[in-house]
């Protein structure tokens, strides 16, 4: 997306969604803003109020924003950050912290301050702190090598939180690199762009790159009325990997 799109919806074309969209049924926990519904998303089947009018933030987005908000010292403590694939809801409040040396990666993102593959990082090891990549590894070809490079550049005691889209009713993940029509890749991996979809060994395979994993289910830290009002899932899985010393 060019970035002059990014700035002209940002500036115009959000506020009056934002606007149009307020209410009281639910609420976006990164703005702080309440709205009378959020809008459907999804490539196969749309999940109804899935993505926040005002933020554009998605069910993961805003599980995440709670988690860090709740759990961790991620707006308090001074660290090093690296976003991969930044995301829009995020990528504006997180440049702004004065907590944070905040750095933004990715191939092709305009968000990106640095551009380059994510299998080839040019950074040295243990440079940050605390790494945000969610709804990567599922583009990319060689994932392990890519989960290397993440164990690589984070910190001692560091923090990697990375999500990708988990069937959690398959204990295998499925890939077919054979597989390149972007219409079977759809019905396949579930998105045109996707290369596999994960099973639940997804956590020994980041294991096996040397981090301690903890799968946290914290969707269900919340009643079923905030998990409605936040428009959340309620079995979504936050990976929070820890590259021990």
């Amino acid at each position: 997306i060019p970035r002059p799109f990014l700035i002209w919806w940002s500036n115009t074309l959000k506020p009056l969604i934002d606007i149009f969209y307020r209410g009281n049924k639910f609420k976006d926990p990164i703005n702080n803003k309440s709205y009378r519904k959020f809008l459907p998303y999804g490539y196969v089947n749309q999940r109804e109020n899935a993505l926040s009018p005002g933020t554009l933030s998605l069910e993961r987005h805003r599980l995440l924003w709670l988690y860090l908000k709740k759990e961790t010292d991620f707006f308090k403590k001074k660290i090093k950050v690296l976003h991969i694939a930044p995301e829009q809801c995020f990528y504006e409040i997180f440049k702004s912290l004065d907590n944070i040396t905040y750095t933004t990666f990715d191939l092709n993102s305009p968000l990106a301050m640095v551009k380059g593959d994510i299998c080839n990082m040019p950074f040295e090891q243990n440079s940050f702190d605390f790494i945000l990549c969610n709804h990567v590894l599922e583009h990319i070809i060689d994932d392990t090598k890519a989960m290397k490079e993440l164990f690589r550049v984070l910190n001692l005691n560091g923090t990697a939180i990375v999500q990708v889209p988990i069937n959690q009713n398959s204990k295998k993940t499925f890939e077919d690199n054979s597989i390149t029509d972007k219409k079977e890749r759809i019905v396949k991996f579930g998105q045109y762009d996707h290369v596999r979809i994960y099973g639940l060994d997804f956590f020994n395979d980041l294991k096996s790159v040397g981090f301690n994993v903890n799968p946290i289910k914290y969707s269900k830290t919340f009643s079923d009325d905030e998990i409605n009002k936040f428009g959340l899932i309620k079995e979504e899985i936050i990976p929070v990997c820890k590259k021990l010393s």
